[in-house]
């Protein structure tokens, strides 16, 4: 399928699109990003592990780190008043990773412990979505890769109103038939971890609930990790992570209506 077509957007987010490659969002959105800590031995050559970010590089920020936000470290950026926020659950390499804090300027970022991306979790990141919508904010919720599987566990709760996924990792097709809420799946034709194949086993399982808006897409000639650690000196693939997070956008643009 193709993405969603975006609904009206601000001056200010056309601008920040232009800005930040796509990434950031108009002056009403608030966006938090949920990055797993467990940074136990690793196989080196895992997919998620693949083309990790230079933590050196100092491409400049908008936001700054809060110890306690609702009980959890925080990166906060962004319009505080804001009437829509969107909760990010980051890949293995979380929010300390320089190009997607510069890619997420003015945007609310939060740092969560996701372990093993279990229920505990998101148990924990309901913390911040319950916050934000006693504060009058419509909440939805992105992953990328581990943050996934915290970001579908969050849309089975019913507490949110649209969820977005980029080459999740430990999402199953039992996991997509209890999601609540609409959903968009962005899936890499060279991801070994959510291969195609079982992408369109995600596309059947929605196709046959009812009442839940869905939009499955899969980019070519991309490999796990696409839309977040993409090689930045290559057209294509920079090209490639533009695209998803515009219809990201798009997405939330779409369900996040008052």
């Amino acid at each position: 399928m193709g993405a969603a077509e975006a609904t009206r957007r601000s001056p200010l987010l056309l601008l920040a699109l232009l800005l930040l490659l796509g990434a950031a969002a108009a002056a009403d959105d608030v966006r938090l990003l949920l990055p797993s800590s467990s940074r136990g031995n690793q196989h080196q050559h895992h997919p998620c592990l693949d083309n990790p970010p230079d933590m050196t590089a100092t491409d400049g920020e908008a936001g700054r780190v809060v110890r306690d936000y609702h009980g959890l470290e925080a990166y906060l950026t962004g319009p505080r008043r804001a009437g829509r926020a969107v909760v990010l659950g980051s890949d293995y390499y979380g929010f300390q990773a320089p190009k997607l804090r510069y890619a997420l300027m003015h945007i609310e970022l939060t740092d969560i412990e996701l372990l093993d991306c279990s229920a505990d979790a998101a148990e924990k990141a309901l913390k911040i979505v319950a916050a934000l919508k006693k504060r009058g904010k419509m909440v939805a919720v992105a992953g990328y890769c581990w943050g996934g599987k915290v970001a579908v566990e969050l849309a089975k709760s019913g507490e949110i109103q649209a969820v977005v996924i980029a080459h999740p990792a430990l999402v199953t097709v039992d996991d997509i038939k209890e999601v609540k809420c609409p959903i968009e799946v962005l899936g890499g034709e060279l991801d070994t971890l959510s291969p195609p194949k079982l992408v369109h086993q995600f596309e059947s399982a929605l196709d046959e609930m009812k009442g839940i808006d869905h939009l499955v897409k899969i980019f070519p000639r991309v490999p796990h990790g696409f839309a977040c650690r993409y090689n930045s000196s290559d057209p294509f693939a920079v090209k490639t992570a533009e695209e998803a997070r515009r219809d990201m956008l798009s997405w939330f643009d779409k369900h996040l209506k008052h």
